[in-house]
């Protein structure tokens, strides 16, 4: 018999509601993918990278084309220049990235302290280290973090702080004076950061992403996380980037060769051709901004109470004048009677205690003749 490193861990909501809604044949809002076409351009660089044999292992750290594009977008949004050969990891997804940054650095006993509701991937990758969390749950009327309470969480055995902007699942985006604090609190320790920006492509109403990228004192101890696949609508390639300082990098591949070794060869070498273009992402705020905008036109005609969301391609909806229902439950139920998927928030946090609000995450990422046909089987709520 085998004894479980990891008890509280299941099957994940994403898998649950997109299952539920394949079998009830509902609309599914739920896991965050696109329903539109990757940019024909892009899938056109992929065939002819497989046609051109580049189909074997690529280098383990990734193909130095691509690291030296990312090195090149990164400088012309955020004003720094990672060196591609030290700095830059491309890995299966930023998912890896992830796991493999808590592997390199947490370490039996050692504290991390994530701001919840938080991605579910975090909470089990530190404690497969032997990692203690630290919870600070963000207000729901704001969902915004909330500095006092890190600096009294704050303590000699703190290793890593993990935060993610834009925030999945609530759609806030940290500010520059965000960052300030942050950066003020960690001077002068030994604390790590994890920086989860995945959507840092996806932030609306004329603001900008605030990455540790940008800022000199966090970003020598930070590793920043992206992601491909959300950045170009093509979430099954699991393609994401790491870009760390030179010894953070180093720690990261160790762990990183041992669980891919290498990220899909003709993948990355389309993307190193994609992206030498910057037409090809600079405008992916507005349209999903669209998105946004026509998405919460719509449910201005639901019982649903919202804000726009900040970022990401997921709005939060509060069914609070519809149900009195739990969110699992009212998830459920409306996946299998109205037909339309949406994902709880409850499952994002580890203390439930912090869970009761009425709140569900649906993803706008589609057509609008979906975003359409969902909003109309929920206005008869």
């Amino acid at each position: 018999m085998i004894t479980t490193k990891l008890p509280k861990v299941g099957t994940t909501i994403f898998s649950v509601m997109s299952a539920l809604a394949q079998k009830h044949n509902a609309i599914n809002l739920s896991q965050g993918f696109p329903d539109f076409p990757v940019d024909k351009k892009l899938t056109e660089e992929v065939t002819k990278a497989m046609n051109s044999n580049f189909n074997q292992y690529a280098p383990m750290a990734g193909f130095m084309p691509l690291r030296e594009q990312i090195a090149q977008k990164t400088e012309k949004i955020y004003g720094i220049s990672p060196n591609p050969d030290t700095e830059i990891t491309v890995l299966s997804g930023a998912s890896e990235g992830i796991f493999a940054a808590i592997t390199a650095t947490v370490r039996e006993n050692d504290e991390v302290i994530i701001f919840e509701p938080a991605y579910d991937l975090y909470v089990p990758a530190i404690e497969l280290q032997g990692g203690i969390v630290r919870y600070i749950s963000l207000s729901t009327s704001s969902f915004r973090p909330d500095f006092e309470k890190l600096k009294r969480l704050i303590s000699a055995k703190t290793r890593l702080i993990i935060f993610n902007t834009p925030h999945n699942p609530t759609g806030t985006t940290w500010t520059n004076e965000d960052l300030k604090t942050l950066d003020s609190l960690l001077e002068g320790s030994r604390i790590l950061v994890l920086s989860d920006e995945v959507y840092e492509h996806l932030v609306f109403d004329n603001q900008k992403h605030q990455s540790v990228l940008s800022y000199p004192n966090l970003r020598k101890r930070s590793f920043a996380v992206f992601s491909f696949g959300k950045t170009f609508h093509a979430t099954g390639w699991k393609v994401g980037y790491v870009i760390a300082p030179k010894e953070l990098t180093a720690e990261l591949r160790k762990i990183h060769q041992y669980i891919t070794f290498s990220t899909v060869t003709p993948i990355q070498v389309g993307l190193s051709e994609f992206l030498k273009n910057e037409e090809n992402y600079i405008h992916l705020a507005d349209f999903y901004q669209q998105k946004r905008d026509y998405l919460c036109k719509l449910l201005a005609q639901t019982n649903f109470s919202f804000a726009p969301t900040q970022g990401t391609y997921f709005q939060l909806i509060d069914y609070s004048k519809i149900s009195d229902q739990k969110d699992t439950d009212f998830a459920i139920w409306l996946t299998e009677k109205i037909g339309v998927a949406s994902i709880p928030i409850s499952p994002f946090y580890q203390n439930l205690s912090n869970s009761s609000a009425k709140i569900l995450r649906i993803c706008f990422a589609k057509n609008n003749k979906t975003l359409e046909k969902a909003i109309e089987k929920l206005s008869r709520l």
